[in-house]
């Protein structure tokens, strides 16, 4: 690959990353916009009716919305370049917002089961239960809308505050429905006997989300901690970067591959083996070569690639990744490299 086909498809991928970026902060302020008229007209439904699993999913979507502002947050910061304090960028921050935002689940379905557990021993008579049915049928239709949206976008990003803002919002669509059903059992309830006794339901149906709640929370924990602290990445994608290194003709063998991921961006490490005859311009077309094809597949990566000369002085751990047939391979010596 040429210097010109180079700069050309690095100035491709730099338009497309800007265009990604855009595309990061609109669906982000979307969910911004969307959270903050739930929450508003949960919370006023709600108290009018003195249903618990209305409020308590008031404040879902207010933690649902104070993630969405940590996540504009993040995607806004997380793509600014490296600097000399940050010499690997600011990727995780994604990840610490994540975090963040699971604790705060956390913590509103604790109090959502708390004020569950009052009114579950001291239950009062809902008015006008067909306007909390309402509302939560439009906060399952838009949050399902609006969550589409978050993982489409999320998912093309690589954005895990994309993609965790969209695992609330698709939790909420659930628990919305959850609190609907119980509602509607409780309108009807009314509807067709005097004194039905079924106001535990309301009550029950919180708990019911807040539990659904933790659920999310303790996923969302794992997957951000998980690059906190620079686990590799997952088995399908060490195994592809695998298969661009092996169907490299001039390679003769490769090792030590290490990878991880700080927020959208991958770190990809490994040593290659080459011709020791190589001239030290056709070793470097080749690295050109494989961070092109990689990237290709994971846009925003930092790629290190470390050239040793196959010499026929061969380790374990050379040997580990030789790609050259069994016949031609040199006998292995018993010393580390």
């Amino acid at each position: 690959m040429s210097i010109k086909e180079e700069n050309h498809h690095r100035n491709r991928g730099e338009l497309e990353v800007a265009d990604i970026q855009k595309r990061k902060e609109r669906v982000a302020m979307l969910s911004v916009a969307s959270n903050s008229f739930l929450v508003l007209f949960k919370m006023m439904v709600g108290m009018a009716i003195g249903s618990v699993s209305i409020i308590s999913e008031a404040i879902h979507s207010g933690v649902d919305l104070l993630a969405a502002f940590i996540a504009l947050f993040s995607v806004k910061t997380s793509s600014v370049p490296a600097d000399e304090r940050h010499p690997f960028g600011h990727g995780k921050i994604e990840n610490i917002s994540g975090f963040v935002e699971a604790l705060l689940i956390f913590g509103a379905a604790f109090w959502i089961i708390f004020e569950a557990l009052k009114k579950l021993n001291a239950p009062e008579v809902m008015e006008n239960v067909e306007w909390g049915v309402g509302v939560m049928l439009l906060s399952s239709v838009m949050n399902f809308i609006v969550s589409q949206k978050l993982f489409q976008v999320g998912k093309e990003a690589d954005s895990i505050a994309l993609q965790a803002d969209a695992w609330h919002l698709r939790t909420d669509v659930y628990t919305s429905a959850g609190v609907m059903l119980g509602l509607s059992i409780i309108w009807l309830g009314h509807k067709f006997f005097p004194d039905p006794k079924i106001h535990w339901i309301d009550p029950v149906a919180a708990i019911g989300v807040a539990i659904l709640i933790m659920h999310a929370a303790y996923e969302l924990t794992m997957n951000s901690l998980r690059d906190l602290v620079d686990a590799k990445l997952p088995a399908e994608e060490e195994d592809f970067i695998r298969g661009i290194i092996s169907r490299e003709s001039t390679i003769y063998g490769f090792h030590q591959l290490r990878t991880r991921k700080a927020g959208h961006v991958r770190f990809v490490e490994f040593h290659i083996n080459v011709d020791s005859h190589m001239s030290v311009q056709d070793s470097h077309n080749i690295t050109r070569v494989l961070k092109k094809n990689i990237r290709d597949k994971f846009p925003e990566s930092t790629i290190t690639i470390h050239i040793e000369p196959c010499d026929g002085q061969c380790t374990d751990i050379c040997l580990s990744g030789c790609l050259l047939p069994e016949g031609k391979r040199p006998k292995r010596l018993r010393h580390p490299a």
